[in-house]
């Protein structure tokens, strides 16, 4: 049935939609530039939004990509994920939910420095957060069964991970070397003096042979 305004009950939840999104980078921009302490804050829940950030990083609205960066910065500066395993949009007024496919953010450039325990991994994300790995930003493989695969992430801030992209884990990996950890040859990279494990050097031979 059509409103006597012409607008459908559909179009008009889409209007106040785009009008809440709009209502909500204005108070996201009001927090003003860095990184705002969103650890600290301790707003309302108000519900969950139709937001959502994809494997490959890319940020959905209503279905629909967001194309522009600065807004998908600005979005990423408010996240924070808490200890119930979500992940939320915050300022100082209001927490409202995302959802979130696999990590909120991709680690999309890795750069490596010096060797052995003076080595430092250097990762650059894909909305810009440069996170040097060591013992605040650890980093961790993750088994993909379903491919016989690995999936690196690195810890960004607070619970928030990066997802190492394929190309970009493949360069890490360059730089493995094979370091005993309790007693087992590991296949491992390390950054600034910690050792990261990748898989035992055992069945590292078993995947190249």
């Amino acid at each position: 049935m059509t409103e006597a305004s012409g607008q459908t009950p559909d179009s008009m939840t889409a209007v106040a939609d785009a009008r809440g999104l709009e209502a909500l980078v204005a108070r996201a921009a009001r927090v003003g530039k860095g990184l705002p302490p969103v650890e600290r804050w301790n707003p309302r829940f108000c519900g969950d939004i139709d937001m959502e950030i994809r494997q490959d990083g890319t940020w959905f609205y209503l279905g629909t990509p967001i194309g522009r960066m600065p807004l998908v910065q600005l979005f990423s500066t408010v996240l924070r994920k808490d200890a119930d395993g979500r992940t939320y949009l915050v300022t100082p007024v209001e927490r409202v939910g995302i959802r979130v496919i696999d990590a909120p953010f991709v680690a999309v450039e890795v750069d490596v420095s010096g060797k052995g325990d003076d080595q430092i991994i250097t990762f650059r994300t894909n909305v810009g957060d440069v996170v040097e790995v060591g013992p605040s930003n650890p980093l961790r493989f993750v088994d993909e069964p379903e491919t016989g695969g690995l999936k690196p992430y690195v810890l960004v801030r607070g619970r928030l991970e990066a997802l190492v992209s394929r190309p970009v884990m493949y360069e890490l990996v360059g730089h493995g070397e094979e370091v005993v950890v309790d007693g087992v040859s590991m296949f491992a990279v390390r950054s600034n003096g910690e050792t990261y494990p990748i898989m035992p050097t055992a069945r590292l031979a078993e995947l190249s042979a």
